[in-house]
């Protein structure tokens, strides 16, 4: 039987039913409220706030060892379960939606690889992909999952350990001493490597962003969907579409910084919002 619940969340949801049925070309953006039904952990709380240490930066990851050495260290133990991390029904509702050709684009700030392992082809990783690691010296990538076993093989006692997930395949290891942690080099150039996505105080790649625009301006709303729309990378496709004159309509369990350009809100996790796809 239906729990006393679903029938109110349904009505929650009927707004939401009916823009998006009068709205039939959708440009999509996500965040991290999309995954978080996959077990994957978001940043930020109702308040938009943070709910931790706020994430490395990317002048902190070239401009120490140290630093570097910590986040490879704990990304050693988060990536065994981020990668096993398999889509929810908010992503198999998106890739629904596209097979119905009612969506230009889904923009995602998310860089687990969920919405295109759902069946959604017209994505744009907007933060990149953590499946995949970059050297910032010849510019080569290799497989995540080829680095783990390098990294595996160079710190043997770190793979024993466990610790408490946290966002983006990072874990909540602390107070250890990282100094002795070996990060091997590119094995092409013997350059930095670096996860292939955009850290906070780095530019997203303009090729994206011009993309993004371009499907927004094709499109006659906006669906943002588990994104607080904090950082700009995202906001700047609600405000463009602000300036533009299309709907906006959002879900996500909290404040977002588009709040004031909202055609409708809906405050409910995104599986539900979107059951009745």
């Amino acid at each position: 039987m239906p729990s006393p619940a679903e029938p109110e969340t349904a009505a929650q949801a009927e707004p939401l039913a009916a823009f998006l049925a009068s709205h039939r070309r959708l440009f999509v953006l996500t965040g991290a409220g999309c995954s978080t039904d996959s077990g994957i952990p978001d940043y930020r709380d109702a308040r938009g706030e943070w709910k931790r240490a706020q994430p490395m930066t990317y002048q902190a990851f070239v401009g120490a060892a140290a630093a570097r050495q910590r986040y490879w260290a704990r990304s050693l133990i988060g990536w065994r379960r981020f990668h096993r991390a398999a889509p929810n029904a908010t992503h198999r509702a998106l890739a629904r939606l596209e097979q119905q050709g009612r969506l230009t684009v889904l923009v995602t700030q998310n860089v687990d690889g969920l919405h295109q392992a759902a069946g959604s082809c017209a994505v744009i990783d907007l933060h990149g992909r953590l499946d995949r690691v970059r050297c910032l010296g010849c510019e080569r990538r290799q497989p995540r999952d080829a680095f783990q076993s390098e990294l595996v093989r160079h710190n043997a006692a770190w793979a024993l350990r466990d610790a408490a997930d946290a966002p983006d395949g990072d874990a909540d290891l602390d107070a250890q001493d990282f100094s002795g942690f070996q990060v091997p080099p590119c094995p092409y150039c013997g350059g930095m490597l670096k996860p292939d996505v955009v850290f906070f105080g780095e530019n997203v790649p303009r090729e994206r962003v011009d993309a993004g625009m371009q499907a927004l301006a094709e499109a006659d709303a906006v669906l943002v969907l588990g994104s607080s729309l904090m950082v700009y990378s995202g906001y700047r496709f609600a405000h463009a579409a602000a300036r533009a004159g299309k709907p906006i309509a959002a879900v996500n369990l909290g404040r977002t910084r588009a709040d004031p350009l909202l055609s409708l809100k809906i405050e409910l996790p995104c599986a539900q919002a979107l059951a009745f796809l």
